[in-house]
């Protein structure tokens, strides 16, 4: 925070433009000649909405923190002390599944200073924009953090079924895929980089393979950009990113949460679970750690008669997180952290058609393992004159191990095995120079390096003695430079654009002796990928936006179609455009809405996929167009009561040699129905003394999709609706929830993959968990 020379109170002639709520403070400090000072953290979270005129510096301050949730309180003669606003109401507790908090998945940031939004910052834009003006389409969900609440343990898993703009395969926690908006190359994992990248803060999460499943307790806030994203982050990024940030270490008092709970399952096993942060500054106001652990177990609910087992697929998660942060001073802040996670699930979660809607008839067991390993370090500078630099080191080290039960299989001879293990290490490091917009131009230059070395290992054979069969390496690496530029044209108008350049090279190799030579040992690219964007605030609290962007994904070597062969896939590229309307509250009452209709064009398509034999294999399978209208509200009509919505309309159709095999209505990308929504009730009230209650109930619709594309893949699943409901008392520090959840007992089918070897059988499901309860506590100090 700036410091400047003392001055009396009198009338100066002040003009501060929008922009973050540390830097108008710092400016302000300049203009006055106040002491402008604080210990709070995150003031560079909150929007300024600028301050003109000839004014007192008291006056100034009054009208700069107005409805941000801080205040200026006088110390001595001629200084300022910003403080944050004592709580005097809770926010509601709301069950994370299906709406995570209060409000729709626009969110508002922690700690939710301010119904009318012009808060919210979408750091994960990295000019620091506040989102009524953000150019483009955007979810923000926030309601992790432990303090005072009782939520049942979350991962990305349970997010993507917060709102219809997110999909996911459900293969299992730790070896899912999620997609964004209906960017959907392939219910399978594989070769085939990711169409959403997930990020860690400032440090992507993985190049291939499936997301993690990070547990999200003591997270601060995720932020969702639909894509592509390719100007910002890359390669990778053509559905969009999903951004996690964890809360910050506190440097100036310590705090500690601890969350319990227990769940129990219709015709299935308990289940538990465990977490706790603690935060302790080690020099006040200098130096400090923030440490995340956390124990769950999800209850089986699958039986398999044949082995005369019950509730086979119980699941286990361990993890924790550790940050340390250090202010050096003159602006200087140095972040180090890691974490670490692993799920162990003893058997796989898919039921057979005639066996039974929570069974099936499997020889062996099919456990799954998912690991996850992450360091990071991260340098910030912050100078008076708006400019910050950021700079993120990481390193991942993700492996997924999958067994199967390939008995069953086409061309199988008594019992068989097949076990996949991939291993993806990535390292990362990227350098930027940002000034965010205010009343001047606002823009972004920055530098980065990614090498991945992906790792598919694969064996086959009876129990015991199982060979290696072919598999592949994958090294990626790739330079970029980019920038971004908002241009202000006019207080209500604002044009931004920017590029990105990347040079990268993709070199593969088999991990054993290839059957055939007949393959491409490296891969180079060259890639320009713009932006072009637009806002225009059209009223005080309504925008509307507009813009262009492409994306693209790297090639590489993959397993070919049949058994021991091994082939090349070529890069594929998006172009999506989009317009939207965005509105937000001015007030505690009233409506906020967000809508949006984009138009993609995504060319030479990967996909990862699987042979009539279960044989996996990687293809461009050809090209697609995608439809997509989405919009999200959350109405308050009176203080503490809400009605949500977010839905989905998506139409594509994929056009490829494989897809003309399918039937006509069947030609869709995979895991994207035509319609999904959720909806969603809640009311919170103040009882007896420090009491607080909240209820609500919430309601899931997801429309039909496929499998996969071409005739062999065209599986039919989803089309189910659930129902949950949720309720909550806090009283003073102790909160106490029951969740519930698929109320209705529906057994809908999820996904219709289980064991990609017997596809051929086209009799699998995943059934949606039978209606489950969870009571929670938690405490915090």
């Amino acid at each position: 925070m700036g410091m400047a020379a003392p001055a009396g109170a009198q009338t100066v002639q002040i003009k501060l433009g929008s922009g973050s709520l540390q830097q108008a403070l710092t400016e302000l400090a300049r203009q006055t000649g106040a002491d402008i000072v604080s210990t709070e953290t995150g003031l560079w979270s909150y929007a300024s909405r600028g301050v003109s005129g000839n004014m007192t510096t008291r006056a100034a301050l009054e009208r700069l923190l107005r409805g941000t949730g801080f205040h200026a309180v006088p110390i001595g003669r001629h200084g300022f002390r910003i403080v944050r606003n004592p709580v005097s109401a809770p926010k509601p507790i709301a069950p994370i599944r299906h709406q995570p908090a209060k409000h729709p998945p626009v969110a508002k940031a922690e700690p939710g200073p301010s119904s009318s939004g012009k808060d919210i910052i979408v750091t994960a834009t990295k000019q620091q924009s506040p989102f009524l003006r953000f150019p483009g389409s955007a979810i923000l969900i926030e309601g992790f953090a432990p303090e005072k609440r009782g939520l049942r343990p979350i991962d990305m898993d349970d997010l993507t079924r917060a709102t219809p703009v997110l999909q996911n395969t459900e293969l299992g926690a730790g070896r899912n895929k999620i997609f964004i908006r209906g960017i959907a190359d392939s219910s399978f994992n594989g070769a085939t980089q990711s169409t959403a990248s997930q990020y860690f803060d400032e440090v992507p999460l993985g190049f291939a393979g499936p997301e993690p499943a990070l547990n999200l307790y003591d997270m601060r806030s995720v932020q969702v950009l639909e894509g592509p994203q390719g100007t910002l982050y890359g390669s990778g990024a053509i559905g969009g990113i999903i951004r996690l940030t964890p809360n910050p270490v506190d440097l100036d008092k310590p705090s500690a949460a601890l969350t319990a709970g227990v769940t129990t399952t219709d015709d299935g096993a308990p289940g538990f679970d465990l977490a706790g942060m603690v935060n302790m500054p080690i020099a006040k106001g200098r130096g400090g750690v923030r440490v995340v652990g956390y124990r769950q177990r999800a209850g089986g609910y699958i039986d398999d008669p044949s082995r005369n087992l019950f509730s086979i697929n119980r699941t286990d998660t361990v993890g924790g997180r550790v940050t340390a942060l250090a202010d050096a001073g003159d602006g200087w802040m140095v972040e180090f952290g890691g974490l670490f996670q692993a799920i162990n699930a003893a058997d796989a979660q898919y039921a057979e058609a005639g066996a039974g809607a929570l069974q099936r008839k499997s020889r062996f067991a099919q456990p799954y393992s998912s690991r996850i390993k992450l360091v990071r370090n991260v340098l910030r500078k912050h100078w008076d004159n708006g400019l910050n630099l950021v700079s993120a080191t990481g390193y991942v080290d993700a492996q997924t191990d999958d067994t199967f039960d390939a008995t069953r299989a086409l061309g199988s001879v008594g019992p068989v095995l097949y076990r996949n293990v991939q291993t993806d290490k990535l390292f990362v490091q990227e350098t930027r120079l940002t000034r965010a917009p205010t009343t001047r131009i606002g823009w972004l230059l920055g530098v980065s390096y990614l090498n991945d070395r992906d790792v598919q290992s694969r064996s086959l054979g009876p129990p015991g003695q199982t060979a290696t069969i072919i598999g592949v390496t994958n090294r990626t690496q790739s330079y970029s430079g980019f920038g971004e530029a908002t241009w202000p044209i006019s207080p209500s108008f604002s044009l931004t654009a920017g590029t990105r350049l990347t040079a990268g090279r993709t070199d593969g190799e088999p991990t054993v002796s290839p059957r055939n030579k007949g393959f491409i040992r490296g891969r180079g690219t060259f890639r320009v990928d713009p932006t072009l964007a637009l806002s225009w605030l059209v009223a005080p609290h309504t925008a509307v936006f507009a813009k262009v962007q492409s994306g693209y994904r790297t090639g590489g070597l993959a397993v070919a179609n049949g058994v021991g062969r091994v082939t090349d896939y070529r890069s594929d590229s998006i172009v999506v455009g989009e317009a939207g309307i965005r509105r937000q509250r001015s007030g505690e009452t009233g409506l906020e809405l967000s809508s949006a209709v984009s138009y993609a064009r995504w060319r030479s398509i990967q996909a990862d996929l699987y042979s009539r034999r279960g044989q996996p294999y990687t293809a461009n399978i050809g090209d697609a167009d995608i439809l997509a209208i989405e919009a999200q509200g959350d109405w308050a009509p009176v203080r503490a009561l809400h009605a949500h919505f977010s839905l989905l309309y998506t139409y594509n159709l994929v056009d490829g040699a494989l897809a003309q095999l399918a039937r006509s209505r069947n030609r869709r990308l995979p895991e994207t129905p035509p319609f999904a929504g959720n909806t969603g009730l809640s009311y919170q009230w103040a009882g007896h003394g420090t009491q607080r209650f909240d209820v609500g109930v919430d309601a899931r619709y997801v429309g039909r999709s496929v499998l996969g594309t071409g005739d062999f893949l065209e599986l039919s699943q989803g089309q189910y609706a659930t129902v949950g409901a949720h309720l909550g008392w806090r009283w003073r520090n102790v909160d106490m929830t029951l969740t519930g959840d698929n109320l209705t007992n529906v057994r809908g089918n999820r996904f219709a993959l289980g064991n990609p070897l017997i596809l051929a059988t086209r009799s699998q499901t995943t059934p949606l968990r039978p209606r489950n309860l969870r009571i929670g506590a938690s405490i915090a100090w």
